[in-house]
C-alpha cells in the first residue's frame, strides 16, 4: 500500500492501549541521513478552548505504529506522565514524613 503525506494528514489515530482518540497526523519527523521517516506528530490538545494556547505536541515513534488503516492509524503509545508545573496545589499535596 502506497500512503502520501497528505493521505496520513486526514487519517486519525488510535492508541491500542486504552481505545483513546490521539488526533490527527500533523507532521512527520524525517531522517534525511538515511531517508526514514522516524516519528508521526499530532498537534497539541487545546487548553481552555484554546484562549490559553495549546499543549506540547504528542511525537510517535515509528516504531509504535501498529497498523496504518484506509481511516485510521493504530499505535501503541505509552502517554507520558503528567508532571505539573511550579508548585502543587495545596489541595492536592499530601503531608510526607518530611513535611511533618
Amino acid at each position: 500500500m502506497f500512503c502520501r503525506v497528505s493521505d496520513l494528514k486526514n487519517k486519525i489515530v488510535i492508541n491500542v492501549r486504552n481505545g483513546s482518540r490521539l488526533g490527527n497526523v500533523w507532521d512527520l519527523e524525517l531522517d534525511t541521513a538515511c531517508s526514514k521517516v522516524t516519528a508521526i506528530i499530532l498537534k497539541g490538545r487545546l487548553r481552555l478552548l484554546g484562549l490559553l494556547g495549546r499543549e506540547e505536541p504528542v511525537v510517535i515513534p515509528w516504531e509504535d505504529i501498529a497498523v496504518i488503516g484506509e481511516d485510521t492509524i493504530l499505535v501503541n503509545y505509552t502517554l507520558p506522565a503528567y508532571e505539573p508545573k511550579g508548585k502543587p496545589h495545596r489541595l492536592f499535596h499530601i503531608l510526607t514524613e518530611d513535611d511533618e
